[in-house]
């Protein structure tokens, strides 16, 4: 095995180099891993996206990126804002995938460029810009000769702009992978041959437009010879069945560090511990790449969510909207990556033998005898059961669900299931300099089909008739009933009911809100029913039609409809009387969008009038001012008390909001809005708010946004921190001298810790932020955290009971300890 890896390294090493004095560039592979620059390497990539972000922001997450253990950015190229229209192309600002890529390699890291062009990522219309749609006689991702002539002509494009900028890895650039298509394998089958030959015919472009760096194709079974296929989930280690090739090496391109959301789902999490098991179960077959979608989601501004997900993207990826840390996750991975890093020559060089148990539990080895190179996995599948491992003469013990890696087979220096890296707590703390808001607001005049020009016999499809340009679109019509029509009793009222393809609609009879209906991510259409007064004469019937954000996957994408189809009266007195063929007017977007009154300039095309007590409800605009919060944490409006909308500061949309629409658990699914310092100037920001359904804009509040509360919660048995290893060539051995347990705190930035919240050494529960004392506890336990710890950027409290308490008054000798902090992070005092 170590001879044909080695005959791989220097047939790649020929193939790539141009001159033999020369390091050679370039990206080969085989059936072990990637050679990257005549180099063999573990890759940790993590997906951040350049659109989900604003530029100011790439450094600070790329860096954080880099000290999590990342070597490696994913990201998409997304076609529709690059695109827009048909032949005018956008690559500016928030769009510049040039300047983000430089800055990956300005920190020394590659890139993965999923081109697509279909990309899904939960982004309006799958990345597809909506003029595609328009296109004569096209069916999306199939063998369709309008399609496949599009999807070259824009990778083309791409690739040829990569080139041009040198970022390809042969070029001296940090690209050194690339994707075409996305999860084909989900769809494949409704395109029947055409879905082969389409999916053929995808590979063989790629590749004959540029073959310098490999392709792959995620979840692609049958991926051609000359791609990659690759895995995505939660355990590609266990789902995954591998490349199908012998010299194609095992990538996992997605593996999910939560789930994204949409508006009415309850919070999707998953735990460090749960991410790492799959880690190092992929490592310990075969692997060599993971990637963690997302590293950091960030946030959808704008309207560029896909149908129903949330603004806020993968917030409990290991950086979190806001790009802060979320620990244990960030940290927890980042000592993981160590791990496998201390054990990479093994990895990349040695001979893998598997030694199965029993059912639960396994062993696997990697070793080079000749290099003394030896690193080895101890896994319990168990999800419920600790167990106890013998391995070369030396006793384990395995938490349950875990592996433990021995990067010299003999010392564990990292188990998945024991977090001994810190944890923390996020805050959002009310700004001094952003409060007592003063609202002033104009609303939106209910149109009629009098005030409408698009006439049509049926209300029209939404898609097609806003076409993207905006989330809203008017219909109306008009209906005479005399006094014999009407109901003659009191207590009957006629019911309007609208049968709607979705999303939402607000419904409006003679220029009164008569309310709101919507449906959801897993069904879309909904049936629209409410009590009305009509009387006797004209009566004018309004709609307005809501979209949030086009479909992002499945087959026949170009094929879906939303918006109203079938509209009537009930409770006449002749019966239902369907007015769906009446005549309706139309018209897209709403006024104050036209005029861009969330602008300086279009904000003065408008009157506008103090808010005083109850606002006017639905279809109304808001605005006041404010100066940036002090500090320097992230910024996010707190929402509570409006309904749905969209959100714009200085002109820059924040995305949409929906704070109305509950969980299943009582709570609105993101109550919090981000806004990007970036879009701040020190004084006078101009906020504004459009408001579809009526919320009071009184309670919204400007808060700041930190994980300045960080703990620790760590036991007797827990594993020193595989810091405390190194490994140099053969070598391997600890860097300091007393290889203990401890409880290791750092402050984010230069903080320090101002105060120790919580401390137990005895048998607390709980979380970080929501601790609690158990039934044995050390009365010392807040004097040893304050004694290590008061006024201290970085601190380590020793897990030893003599620390806390002398051996005669252990309140609790015979249990296994653990101690639980929490500390308080603040800005030092420079006085």
């Amino acid at each position: 095995m170590f001879q044909i890896l080695t005959l791989a390294l220097l047939i790649s090493l020929l193939v790539t180099s141009v001159n033999g004095d020369e390091k050679p560039h370039g990206v080969a592979y085989d059936g072990r891993s990637l050679i990257v620059n005549g180099n063999r390497e573990l890759f940790f990539s993590g997906s951040i996206h350049y659109t989900r972000s604003p530029p100011e922001m790439w450094p600070e997450i790329i860096r954080k990126a880099k000290e999590g253990g990342i070597n490696l950015i994913q990201t998409y190229v997304f076609w529709n804002i690059h695109e827009p229209v048909q032949g005018q192309y956008n690559f500016e600002g928030n769009f510049d995938i040039v300047k983000f890529i430089k800055e990956i390699a300005k920190q020394g890291l590659y890139v993965t460029l999923r081109i697509g062009p279909y990309i899904e990522a939960e982004w309006s219309s799958g990345g597809f810009p909506y003029w595609l749609r328009e296109v004569k006689n096209i069916t999306f991702r199939s063998y369709n000769e309008p399609f496949v002539y599009h999807m070259k002509k824009y990778s083309e494009m791409v690739i040829d702009l990569m080139k041009k900028e040198k970022l390809f890895a042969p070029q001296g650039g940090p690209i050194i992978l690339a994707q075409i298509e996305n999860e084909y394998n989900n769809v494949q089958a409704a395109y029947k041959e055409n879905g082969k030959k389409y999916i053929e015919w995808a590979a063989n472009m790629a590749v004959g437009l540029y073959n310098g760096v490999p392709w792959i194709m995620c979840k692609q079974k049958e991926a051609p010879p000359t791609v990659i296929n690759t895995c995505n989930g939660r355990h590609c280690a266990d789902t995954f069945t591998g490349p199908n090739g012998p010299n194609k090496p095992s990538l996992w391109t997605e593996n999910w560090t939560a789930q994204y959301r949409t508006f009415g789902d309850p919070p999707s999490q998953r735990s460090a511990e749960d991410l790492a098991f799959s880690v190092a179960r992929f490592f310990a077959k075969n692997g060599t790449l993971t990637n963690y979608y997302m590293y950091h989601g960030g946030t959808n501004f704008g309207r560029s969510s896909s149908s129903f997900v949330t603004t806020r993207y993968y917030d409990e990826a290991p950086l979190d909207e806001f790009g802060l840390m979320r620990d244990p996750k960030w940290s927890h991975l980042r000592d993981l990556h160590r791990a496998l890093r201390l054990s990479r020559r093994a990895l990349l060089w040695g001979t893998p033998t598997v030694q199965k148990i029993n059912q639960d539990l396994e062993i696997t080895v990697y070793e080079n005898t000749a290099e003394h190179m030896c690193a080895a996995f101890l896994t319990n599948n168990h999800t419920t059961q600790p167990s106890n491992i013998t391995f070369r003469g030396a006793a384990y013990y395995l938490p349950e669900k875990s592996v433990s890696i021995l990067a010299d087979c003999k010392t564990v220096v990292y188990n998945t299931q024991t977090v001994v890296s810190q944890h923390n707590s996020r805050n959002f703390v009310p700004s001094e300099k952003a409060k007592n808001l003063k609202w002033e607001m104009y609303q939106e005049k209910v149109p009629t089909i009098n005030e409408l020009a698009l006439k049509n016999r049926e209300p029209l499809e939404l898609y097609s008739l806003t076409k993207d340009k905006s989330d809203y679109a008017w219909y109306s019509t008009s209906i005479n009933l005399n006094r014999h029509d009407l109901p003659m009793r009191s207590d009957i009222l006629t019911v309007l009911q609208v049968a709607s393809m979705g999303h939402a609609l607000a419904a409006f009879v003679n220029g009164q809100y008569v309310g709101f209906g919507h449906g959801n991510n897993i069904d879309k259409s909904f049936v629209f029913r409410q009590r009305v007064v009509l009387k006797p004469g004209v009566n004018d019937i309004t709609l307005l039609g809501e979209l949030v954000g086009y479909p992002n996957s499945g087959a026949y994408m170009e094929k879906r409809f939303a918006g109203p189809r079938a509209v009537t009266l009930q409770g006449l007195m002749a019966g239902t009387l369907d007015i769906t063929l009446n005549v309706w007017g139309h018209e897209v977007g709403v006024s104050g969008e036209k005029e861009q009154v969330f602008t300086e300039e279009g904000a003065k095309k408008v009157k506008w009038t103090p808010v005083t007590g109850t606002p006017p409800g639905p279809v109304t605009w808001y605005k006041t001012y404010f100066d940036a919060p002090e500090g320097t944490d992230p910024v996010a409006l707190k929402m509570d008390q409006m309904q749905k909308g969209l959100l714009w500061v200085n002109g820059k949309s924040l995305g949409r909001y929906w704070v109305s629409f509950l969980s299943p658990l009582g709570q609105p699914t993101q109550s919090e809005y981000h806004v990007p310092r970036a879009f701040l100037k020190p004084n006078n920001n101009l906020l504004v708010v459009f408001e579809e359904t009526g919320g009071h804009p009184a309670k919204i509040e400007i808060v700041t946004v930190n994980r300045d509360t960080i703990c620790s919660m760590i036991t007797e048995y827990h594993p020193p921190n595989v810091k405390n290893f190194e490994s140099s060539g053969s070598k391997f051995c600890p860097v300091v001298e007393d290889l203990k347990a401890g409880a290791h705190l750092t402050c984010p930035d230069d903080n320090v810790i101002e105060k120790v919240e919580f401390s137990s050494y005895g048998d607390p529960d709980g979380a970080c932020g929501n601790f609690t004392m158990g039934t044995c506890t050390s009365q010392n336990s807040i004097k040893v955290a304050e004694k290590y710890c008061l006024g201290q950027h970085t601190c380590t409290i020793p897990i030893e009971r003599v620390t806390f308490d002398e051996p005669n008054k252990d309140p609790c000798p015979h249990i296994f300890k653990t101690l639980a902090v929490q500390v308080k992070c603040v800005v030092p005092n420079k006085n």
